[in-house]
Formats: structure tokens, sequence, C-alpha cells
């Protein structure tokens, strides 16, 4: 019995120093506004040369997922769909309010799923959306104490700001510190430190660039004033129905903001000269972030954690800055829901892999499970609230092998809405060509269903000759044969879209 209890003891050792490090990277209403996205997966035609080199240097080294999509466009639902392998008619999360474990059910979640298999699991900054939406950031996912950053300069009062560097060396900006205590746990599992040897999950969430966009000033000169431009469709798209839009009130309510009055209302606009001020802060804001992964991964370079660490990066959904008129996330679009997402494996995608294939942030949980052979997780059953580890996602290892194989045929993302006391849901799925979308009446809690009889709008965008999504042709007799095809495709779910091969 002993020698057998030592062996085992022994197996475990073996396994614990065998095993595949995870950093994990997350950043707040990032769309995919980096140099390694150029090309038509890039958010806007209408953009200065963007600074993102450390960002740039990881794709070239991952499985770059250039078409990402979101579960929803809002920070809870998002990152709750990412975190627990589900999606939001199965968290029942839709808000920044109620909490997965409380409505949905008591899921495993990344960094749960992590600690249970024997890694020390560290959380800083924003992971889960902080507060009651996750229950405080979800204490049983962490082996350490989670850590947050004092706010200083991140207020209310202006949507952007340039803070002079000199003035942050007292008073850090919230996701400078985050970084620093990320070099800090980094160090704790290096030789000496208080967690040498053991496998850790490391997730680091920054903040920006999420509003207010405030930077460190010498992050502008990446983009000279001369260099903003106005999106070229500072309209809405033509045929759209009005329960499609968002009156993007969270960027209204900042001080500044709400001295010009604008009312949000469709084909209204922001003045010329506060557009361009936004997207240069929100460019600049990007590039301040991607400084900060770049110290990080230089620092895990340093420890010699580089080749024993699966990295991975994603912006928990994309953000409208002045297309169509429209700002912030809140709703379907492409440039809502498309996000940027990476995975680098040490051995497997050194070289790069770059993938078009349609891909869903439920897919990183099952990845990462297998990455770190951990063996595989199984699909989910159509009711799932007691079962407590499963996915309704696929591994990306299949893309390491053969980036344009076979795969799933769609990308599903939804949106809700309350208009006039009724409750609707909007069902949007993308496609190779399309993205298409339907708006039915909604039955929350205890049902959690649709009513497809009850549409409230419908949209087609044909991204082949409409990549900006500006013209709406659900009611156009020359796509009649598609809309319905695509209803009939939306109605029947994710999983009649799941990859050749996989049970259903």
């Amino acid at each position: 019995m002993v020698l057998k209890s030592v062996a085992v003891l022994w197996m475990c050792i073996q396994a614990a120093f065998s095993a595949k490090n995870v950093l994990f990277f997350a950043a707040d209403d990032m769309r995919p506004e980096l140099t390694c996205y150029e090309g038509p997966d890039f958010p806007s035609p209408v953009h200065p040369p963007m600074h993102t080199p450390n960002l740039d240097a990881l794709a070239a080294r991952s499985l770059l997922l250039k078409r990402a999509y979101v579960e929803q466009a809002l920070c809870s639902p998002s990152r709750t769909a990412l975190l627990t392998g589900r999606r939001p008619d199965t968290t029942h999360v839709y808000d920044l309010v109620n909490y997965f474990r409380k409505v949905g059910g008591n899921f495993t979640t990344i960094p749960e799923f992590f600690k249970i298999n024997g890694y020390v699991s560290a959380g800083m900054g924003k992971i889960f959306h902080p507060g009651v939406a996750s229950g405080h950031d979800d204490p049983i996912s962490w082996s350490l104490p989670y850590y947050h950053a004092t706010i200083y300069w991140e207020t209310n009062d202006n949507s952007w700001r340039a803070i002079p560097d000199e003035d942050l060396q007292a008073k850090p900006l919230v996701d400078f510190q985050i970084k620093e205590q990320a070099l800090k746990t980094l160090r704790s599992f290096s030789k000496g430190g208080a967690y040498e040897g053991s496998p850790f999950f490391v997730a680091v969430g920054f903040h920006r660039p999420h509003l207010p966009f405030v930077f460190p000033e010498s992050f502008m000169q990446y983009y000279p004033n001369n260099s903003i431009r106005l999106p070229d469709n500072e309209y809405a798209p033509d045929g759209m129905p009005d329960v499609a839009w968002s009156d993007y009130g969270e960027l209204r309510n900042y001080g500044d903001q709400a001295k010009l009055h604008a009312s949000g209302k469709i084909n209204t606009s922001l003045p010329d000269d506060d557009v361009r001020a936004l997207r240069r802060a929100y460019y600049s804001a990007l590039s301040w972030t991607d400084s900060l992964i770049g110290e990080v991964l230089s620092e895990l370079k340093t420890l010699g954690f580089d080749n024993n660490t699966i990295v991975s990066f994603w912006g928990d959904h994309g953000w409208q800055l002045g297309e169509h008129g429209e700002w912030c996330k809140h709703t379907n679009f492409e440039l809502a829901t498309h996000a940027p997402m990476m995975v680098h494996i040490p051995g497997l995608t050194d070289n790069g892999i770059v993938t078009e294939q349609l891909t869903e942030f439920v897919d990183l949980f099952p990845t990462l499970v297998e990455a770190a052979g951990l063996g595989t997780m199984p699909l989910c059953p159509d009711v799932s609230k007691d079962v407590q580890l499963c996915r309704e996602g696929e591994s990306l290892m299949p893309l390491i092998k053969n980036p344009s194989g076979p795969w799933k045929d769609a990308a599903f993302s939804q949106y809700p809405r309350d208009q006039d006391n009724t409750k609707i849901m909007g069902y949007t799925i993308r496609t190779d060509q399309y993205r298409y979308t339907e708006w039915p009446k909604f039955t929350y809690a205890p049902e959690y269903k649709p009513d497809w009889t009850k549409l409230f709008g419908m949209e087609l965008y044909d991204h082949k000759i409409d990549p900006e999504e500006n013209k709406n042709r659900a009611k156009d007799p020359g796509y009649e044969s598609i809309a319905a095809e695509l209803s009939k495709k939306l109605r029947a779910g994710w999983r009649q879209s799941l990859p050749p091969n996989q049970g259903l």
C-alpha cells in the first residue's frame, strides 16, 4: 500500500511538472482594430495605421481567429458565455445583474476547471463582470485572492482623457496596476517564489479600451489629428427595423457628452470634432492596452515560462465608433458581435496559423482544456442546468491541423430589447456570406423561449457586396429564397450548425 501511494504521488508530481501553464488575457470593448486583422476582417475601412505591435507579434505565433463572434455584445453575458462554455439561453445571463450560478446552474468555469485539476488559479482586473453579476468575481474559480486596482483617473466626468505621463507616477492608471500585479503573480511561480513548481492559470483582464478612454498622453503620438477620419457611413442601414437600434446611452451619460444633448436617435449624429476625438482616444487606449500585454509577455519569457505556457487573448465584444451613427455595443451588427481572439500553444502554433472559419467565444473553453492535455469536454445535452461540466462550443484544435477544414457553418449571437413593454430577443447568425437577424417576442423565466410567430423585425445583410451592412435586404424580392433558408437555419439553432461528425 505504501509503495502504491508513493507511486501515485510521484505520478501527480510528474503531471504537475509537465502540465502546460495558461496565461489568459482579456480586454474590454476591444474590437478587432489590430494590424493583424487588416483586410476584409478589419472593423472599418476608415482608420489610421494601428500601433499594436505586441498583439500582432502574439498573433504571428498563434491560431488567429479572424472571424470570431461573441454570444452577446455586452460584457457580462459575453464573458459568462466564454467562461462557462455555454450560451446566454443556457446561462440565462442577458444583463449586468444576474449571476449564472443563481439563474442558470452551478456551471464549472475555465479558471475553476484548472483549479480543480491542480493548477493555482489567479485572477486580476476584469475577467468576470465585477459585482453582483458574478457573485463578486466568482470566488470559487480562484485559488488566490482576486485583485482589483485602485481608481484614480477613470471617472464619469469625461468620456476620454489623455493623462500627462509624469502625472501617472504617483497615481497610476488602473490597467498599469493590473499589469504590475500580473508581473508579481508570474514571479511567484518562478524559482524562489511562493508557488515555485506549481502549474498556473493566470487571468489578466484589462479595462481599456472600455469607456472612459483614459490613457497616458504619450500614446496619442501614434494617431496624429490629421490621420483621424470620420466613418464613411454615418447613417443607419437602409431598411433597418427600429428594434435593431441602440441609443448609446452608455456614451451619452458621460459628463462631456451629456453637454452636447445628443438624442441617440436613428440617423442623428455627434459633432464631427467629437467623433474624431472619440475615435482618436479609442485608438490610443487600445494601443496602451497592447503595450501592457507586451510587458506581461516579456516577463513570461524572462522567467522561462514561454515555452510551456498557453497564451490566449480575447476582447469581450466589438464596439461601434460612429459607423451607422451608432456607438458602443448593445446591437447585433457585425461591428458589435465580431471580436478579436487568438490562442498560442507552444509547439503547435509557433509559426502562426490563420483561419477564416466562423468561430465563437464558447469554443475557447474546450480548446484550452484539450491544449493543456486535460482531455476533452462532452457536448451539453439540450437541458444542462444540472450538468456542471459540458460545452456548447467546439474545440478549435482541428483548425490548427487544418485551418480551412470542415467546420461549423454559422456563428450565433443574440441581444435583448424591451419595446413598448414587450420583451424581445434579437437572434442573429453570421454565415460565410450573410448576417441574418430576427427579433421575436421573448418569454423569460421559467421558459426562456422565443415566439417565432411574433416578429418585430428582420434583417439580412449581404457581406459579399455590403461588408459594412448598409442595406437591409430582408424584404428584397431577390433575396426571398435566401432569407427563407437563413430563417430556417437560425430557428434550428446552433446544434444544427456543428461541424461534421459531431454528435447531436
